[in-house]
């Protein structure tokens, strides 16, 4: 047995850190035209082809952040680990943001990712400490795409699939890595017809809970085509008001070793969690 969601209360772990939260969000400058290279990651085609490569790639460190804002504040949550591109599999440790003084009000959370489902551990609100909540992405109105404070990564990557009005940016370093920047903008109902079957439930969920189908994005690609660096600008709707929120995800050192094991069933939390 495992704890039952409501698609009203989907956002309940997002709602613990980001009630009442209005983000801003980017826009989408024009670019300066496709790059003259004929290489992966100089191809604007790259882009829809990302989620392939990445599957290809075997595996590797992530690092993510989603931020919003409130008034004048923001507010980011971040998170670090790794992924099994393979196995569709990934873990990381989530932080919250402090309080307005500065203290921690929640210990990190542990995320596990898998086809379908998301596990998180310290998830508070009533959870006991040594228990896991689990959570079923299909039945989230967001997919799980900004629930859990995490875009999964393969996730991100299914997005571009229908990625259109791509254009090329600039050439740049990321964090010692030479990059192709390109900017555009996708769409949720598109993307969920075009991704694999492991992402087509949960995008086709999300579809249904973003106030807009089209999602702004700027991605960024090595020569090998691999995304290193992905940000979505969604516009998700929580309890009858828009929300905008900026999810990055920072993809870094392929074929680290990974590995993840998914909690048995004793360790489940199956009582009542508090929004």
């Amino acid at each position: 047995m495992v704890v039952q969601q409501h698609r009203r209360r989907s956002v309940a772990f997002a709602a613990m850190a980001m009630t009442g939260l209005v983000a801003t969000s980017g826009g989408c400058a024009a670019g300066s035209g496709a790059a003259a290279d004929d290489r992966p990651g100089r191809d604007p085609g790259a882009v829809r082809k990302a989620a392939d490569v990445l599957l290809a790639s075997g595996s590797s460190k992530a690092r993510t952040s989603m931020e919003m804002a409130a008034g004048g504040t923001r507010v980011t949550i971040r998170g670090e680990g790794t992924y099994d591109f393979g196995k569709r599999m990934g873990q990381l440790k989530v932080v919250l943001p402090k309080d307005p003084a500065g203290a921690s009000e929640h210990r990190p959370i542990t995320e596990l990712l898998s086809p379908g489902a998301l596990y998180m551990k310290n998830r508070g609100a009533g959870v006991p400490a040594d228990k896991w909540v689990r959570v079923d992405s299909t039945a989230l109105e967001d997919g799980n795409l900004v629930t859990g404070g995490v875009t999964d990564p393969l996730a991100a990557a299914e997005l571009l699939r229908t990625a259109r009005n791509v254009m090329f940016v600039a050439e740049q370093d990321l964090a010692g890595t030479r990059v192709w920047h390109y900017r555009g903008v996708t769409d949720i109902r598109q993307a969920a017809k075009a991704a694999l079957p492991y992402a087509r439930g949960a995008l086709t969920a999300a579809a249904e809970g973003f106030s807009e189908d089209a999602v702004p994005f700027d991605a960024y690609l090595d020569e090998s085509g691999r995304l290193r660096k992905v940000r979505h600008q969604f516009s998700y709707l929580n309890q009858g008001r828009t929300v905008a929120v900026a999810s990055t995800t920072l993809l870094y050192a392929f074929g680290v070793r990974v590995t993840v094991t998914l909690p048995p069933r004793g360790d489940i939390f199956t009582g009542k969690i508090k929004a």
